[in-house]
């Protein structure tokens, strides 16, 4: 009855997926558990390789990277029953039901997301706070709050669909770098009709990165945004909106004088043990303009 599919790369599975078969094995429902790994280091294939072990789990190697997008869609083609219940390998267990949670609401026509939640104590590492500080105030949202823009509020992370109506809309594989691939995927849901049922069933994210890499794929996820808005894919977000209202109003210029007189004092504040979100904000939008201008 439920496919658990896990995209691996450069993280330790085996923690997770204990849990998850723990819980699995408790229950009355049939269940697999497919990991996927996307061409990790090979200290982390090996630790990973004992998920074999058990009975109703399989770890195997993609021999190349082929991103967030097309392993997602692998994961799907393997798996055997009518529910798939993707989320990302950085995640722990935090419900000792999270599995009959999903299982108590199953739909034939309904994607079910529990959402994501962050450890409660601040990181000791100043270069962590960025996302730690952003993932707690921004992303970790209660179900009632999450379903006031269901389609929005949707993410990759921790979510269960039928497999008819996922292998009616696929990710989009040509997204080849980090982000956005939620927010196209949300767009398909809502342009299908298909309803989000959004419950508190989450997953703590436990892969925190480095300030800088964080950043780092901040951009990425802009490029990515600015590629699909200008492929004309209805997509929206509150960043795109705050951005065409400047550009509207013919504002949008000052971002570029804004990195010029203050984008070091944004940087080195994004980096500190004190990193403000609306600092973060005005970084985006500013990368944002940065790379439509690269374009024009």
């Amino acid at each position: 009855m439920l496919s658990i599919l896990i995209p691996a790369y450069n993280y330790d599975l085996t923690a997770l997926v204990k849990d998850l078969h723990e819980q699995g094995e408790a229950g009355d429902v049939p269940f697999e558990i497919i990991c996927l790994d996307d061409d990790s280091g090979p200290n982390f294939k090996a630790k990973n390789s004992v998920i074999n072990g058990y009975e109703s789990a399989t770890y195997e190697e993609l021999s190349r990277n082929v991103g967030r997008s097309k392993i997602r869609n692998l994961l799907a083609e393997k798996a055997k029953y009518e529910y798939l219940l993707f989320m990302d390998c950085d995640s722990k267990v935090v419900h000792q039901d999270y599995l009959k949670a999903y299982v108590d609401r199953l739909e034939p026509n309904t994607l079910l997301y529990g959402g994501r939640c962050y450890q409660k104590e601040a990181p000791a590492e100043a270069n962590l706070m960025l996302h730690w500080k952003y993932g707690s105030e921004r992303e970790a949202k209660s179900a009632a709050q999450r379903q006031l823009k269901p389609y929005h509020s949707f993410m990759t992370n921790n979510f269960l669909i039928p497999k008819k109506v996922f292998d009616a809309i696929k990710f989009d594989e040509s997204l080849l770098q980090y982000g956005h691939e939620d927010t196209l995927f949300g767009l398909e849901l809502l342009q299908r009709s298909i309803p989000i049922h959004h419950f508190d069933n989450a997953l703590e994210h436990t892969g925190l990165e480095k300030s800088v890499v964080f950043l780092n794929k901040t951009k990425q996820a802009l490029e990515n945004l600015d590629a699909l808005y200008s492929k004309n894919k209805g997509i929206e977000t509150r960043l795109l909106s705050y951005f065409n209202k400047m550009q509207g109003l013919g504002l949008h210029h000052l971002l570029g004088l804004f990195h010029l007189t203050g984008g070091k004092y944004i940087r080195n504040n994004l980096n500190s043990s004190n990193p403000s979100l609306f600092l973060f904000d005005l970084y985006k939008l500013i990368k944002l303009y940065q790379i439509k201008k690269g374009k024009s």
